[in-house]
């Protein structure tokens, strides 16, 4: 873990009006002088099979991963023509690339053939598409068959028939959104809903790629929990997270299943003794979004934002994620470079080192719990949100509107 903890610069970039920030810093400031935070109306108990059973796991993979617009990755990640990712979702592998209308196009990363796995995982660029490195098949970059080696001793192939199986794709707000499922579409406007307009407001179309890091991690929920709750900021980060942000205090909002998080940070107590019109909302808030089912956009008001994609791996116990932070302004000197590498690290760092071995132990841990169930507290208000906008998928319930 590096030494060096991230500064948080004053934003210029507020992604909301001034009024809406300051009623949020507002909440704030209440909660810091009254040691509160904001709360679910009463705790929650998860039974620890919730977490453990395969066959639970199983219908949220089909039910749900399956089924919903998934986040893959940031529109800078592949911001030129040609610019490809390959990766393996929740047992599926899928290629999403940019074509040569600038659009995002995804699909399923196999060869028509024998079912090879076309493109190692990871990113690249292409300009004229995709050979198969088994038998030579070869593919354009919409996904359409363009070869078969001696087609005249193997068959005539269907071009149309045989083409890449294509996966509904589409880019909003500087995130690239794939559906698992072939065949099945998606409105991405109504899944993010009202969510939409802030996400856009961030503008992290107009950011440029950093890095990108990956992290295995355990069960996709027992992840996703240490994601959405600042309780455990003073004992698991005191070194890192709680040098900055104030533990267990925050607001809370929803937008159908998707949050929004803002933390105290500890610049706001001296700012608390100046004239509200001279606070800056982006210097005393730790915006966090959580975009249902697996992503974080922490720092959206700053110059660096670190965007965290969580999904599921082929297990029930196994988890990917990817790390990415971009830029508002691409460095130009190696100082700059320097020093956006120490922040990407110090984030990567705190989350490895420390949140996920966390949650490696607390998966340890649950078959050994004596009651059989987990307790949420009512200040995990995020918590219980995500897991009951799971059930309610699982159910088949609406998502957005009233609750």
């Amino acid at each position: 873990m590096t030494d060096t903890v991230p500064q948080y610069l004053a934003g210029a970039h507020t992604a909301m009006s001034r009024d809406e920030a300051l009623a949020i810093l507002d909440r704030l400031t209440v909660h810091l002088r009254e040691g509160t935070t904001d709360m679910a109306p009463a705790q929650m108990k998860v039974p620890i099979s919730y977490y453990l059973d395969p066959e639970q796991w199983q219908r949220e993979i089909t039910e749900v991963f399956h089924r919903i617009p998934l986040p893959i990755c940031t529109s800078a990640e592949l911001a030129s023509v040609g610019d490809f990712k390959a990766v393996r979702v929740a047992g599926k592998e899928i290629v999403v690339v940019r074509g040569k209308d600038g659009h995002m196009r995804a699909m399923v990363n196999v060869c028509r053939h024998r079912a090879m796995k076309l493109l190692p995982d990871g990113c690249g660029n292409t300009r004229h598409g995709f050979v198969c490195s088994y038998h030579a098949w070869s593919y354009d970059t919409a996904g359409r068959l363009t070869g078969v080696p001696e087609e005249s001793t193997f068959g005539d192939v269907d071009r149309d028939d045989y083409s890449l199986v294509q996966l509904a794709c589409e880019e909003r707000a500087g995130i690239v959104y794939v559906c698992l499922t072939p065949g099945l579409s998606m409105d991405i406007d109504a899944w993010l809903g009202p969510v939409l307009p802030y996400l856009e407001a961030l503008e992290l179309d107009k950011c440029t790629h950093f890095t990108t890091k990956e992290l295995a991690g355990p069960n996709w929920k027992v992840t996703l929990d240490g994601y959405l709750e600042g309780y455990h900021f003073s004992a698991l980060h005191p070194n890192t997270v709680a040098l900055t942000n104030h533990s267990n205090r925050a607001t809370f909002d929803s937008f159908g299943p998707h949050v929004r998080n803002v933390f105290a940070l500890k610049s706001l107590d001296e700012m608390m003794q100046r004239p509200r019109e001279e606070w800056d909302p982006a210097s005393a808030m730790g915006l966090v979004y959580w975009v249902f089912p697996g992503m974080s956009i922490a720092g959206g008001w700053r110059e660096r934002t670190v965007i965290s994609i969580m999904l599921p791996g082929d297990s029930w116990g196994e988890s990917m994620t990817w790390q990415t932070t971009l830029l508002r302004t691409p460095p130009q000197t190696p100082e700059e470079v320097e020093e956006a590498s120490k922040t990407a690290e110090w984030f990567f760092a705190a989350f490895r080192d420390e949140d996920y071995t966390a949650q490696t132990d607390v998966q340890n841990g649950l078959a050994s719990v004596p009651d059989g169930h987990m307790i949420i507290g009512r200040n995990e208000i995020a918590v219980q949100h995500a897991h009951e906008s799971l059930r309610r998928l699982l159910a088949g319930e609406p998502v957005h509107g009233d609750r």
